[in-house]
């Protein structure tokens, strides 16, 4: 039977393409037209039933390599599972419904070949959903440790003075990120004045002001001054209403008022240089 789906999809594999690629077209979201092109999706569409048909000659270690490149590619181009698994489904289906259509089996040898073409695609959907899961946990990983390591740096502004911008939501696993990164920057940069700026933080509830209050507390402790920015008024009236107390904490409703205050911390000023114009600069004195 295996001689039988070998040749008919040899001879056919343009017409099967084709067929996959429209069925595949109306079964898939938005997800999955929205991020590729359709010269990319066909383009994967031909290395995906290309893939699959490779298996009816190869079991070995060369499909189970491109099997993993071709995992890693549709994790990248955002298909889901489902579209994936259901593409083998589709394509089986398309061959079965093809054999018939062209009466190369008779009606007796329906079932052998339905039963044919389920014990070649089930080991193969399991294959691809543990390569793709395996994929898809790698690449969330990494993912991970690139947002940590992007994630609230310490950047020194002036001498003495350095701004921790936060954007998004905070968590505890967050919190112990900035913390660590706080901490270590102010030692590394020396600095003295450490402006929080939550501009970018869209809900500051309990847990977010107990993590910032530890970390400016954690800075003291390092001999350093801690000062909240970005305070915006929906974020000021949720403080109040929550009953949080920052008064152990300087704060600023901008990081411009919190640079200023800063400035005069250390005994500096910003002045002027030059005319007042579009090319005129700033000193530090």
């Amino acid at each position: 039977m295996n001689s039988l789906i070998i040749n008919y999809i040899d001879n056919h594999k343009e017409h099967i393409l084709n067929l996959w690629v429209e069925k595949m077209k109306e079964k898939a979201d938005d997800r999955v037209l929205r991020v590729v092109s359709n010269q990319v999706f066909v383009g994967t569409s031909r290395e995906f039933v290309e893939m699959v048909t490779s298996n009816l000659n190869d079991e070995n270690e060369e499909y189970s390599e491109r099997l993993r490149d071709f995992a890693e590619k549709v994790v990248k181009l955002g298909w889901p599972i489902s579209f994936v698994t259901e593409g083998i489904q589709v394509f089986s289906t398309i061959v079965y419904d093809g054999i018939k259509d062209e009466k190369l089996i008779n009606e007796e040898d329906e079932m052998k070949l339905f039963y044919g073409l389920h014990k070649w695609t089930n080991p193969m959907t399991n294959e691809i959903v543990n390569v793709y899961s395996t994929t898809w946990e790698r690449t969330v990983s990494l993912q991970k440790i690139a947002l940590q390591e992007l994630s609230a740096p310490l950047i020194p502004v002036f001498d003495g003075i350095s701004v921790m911008p936060l954007i998004g939501a905070i968590d505890t696993e967050r919190a112990k990120q900035i913390m660590e990164n706080l901490l270590n920057g102010v030692v590394k940069h020396r600095s003295e004045v450490v402006l929080i700026d939550i501009t970018g933080v869209p809900v500051v509830d309990t847990m977010v002001a107990h993590h910032i209050i530890q970390a400016a507390d954690a800075v003291r402790l390092v001999g350093a001054q801690c000062m909240l920015v970005g305070i915006r008024p929906e974020i000021a009236q949720t403080i109040v209403s929550l009953g949080i107390n920052l008064n152990q904490v300087t704060t600023k409703n901008t990081l411009k008022k919190g640079m200023e205050a800063a400035l005069e911390i250390m005994k500096k000023k910003m002045i002027q240089v030059g005319e007042i114009s579009e090319d005129s600069n700033s000193k530090i004195i």
